[in-house]
């Protein structure tokens, strides 16, 4: 899946530190909240505001675990963005995102493909 983005909307979210970090902690393997707080040494309300952002453009994805020694469960996410592509052509620039495919997304395209 790929999308065309606003180019200062996609710059002005990867410029920020907390999000790069979020996203490449995430990409080694999925995180809480909690733990990107003290990976990104950033608050937890931060973290949540820069996950909420990430959200907005389909780049981070939130999973539910359970939690075996406490019986509760609890958030974690990795990331959907694979690729950022940044045009010049004709006089604009665009971006273009590339993200993990959803297997539900990816039978939908099979189907549609008979």
């Amino acid at each position: 899946m790929s999308e065309d983005c606003d180019v200062e909307d996609i710059a002005a979210l990867l410029e920020d530190e907390t999000v790069r970090t979020i996203l490449t902690e995430t990409s080694i393997e999925p995180m809480s909240a909690n733990a990107l707080s003290e990976r990104c040494g950033a608050s937890e309300p931060t973290i949540y505001r820069r996950l909420k952002d990430l959200r907005a453009y389909d780049l981070i994805e939130e999973q539910t675990r359970p939690d075996p020694t406490g019986g509760h469960h609890y958030k974690v996410y990795s990331p959907r963005l694979r690729r950022v592509t940044v045009e010049l052509e004709d006089g604009s620039l665009t971006v273009e995102l590339k993200r993990e495919e959803d297997i539900a997304d990816r039978f939908t395209d099979l189907v549609e493909g008979m």
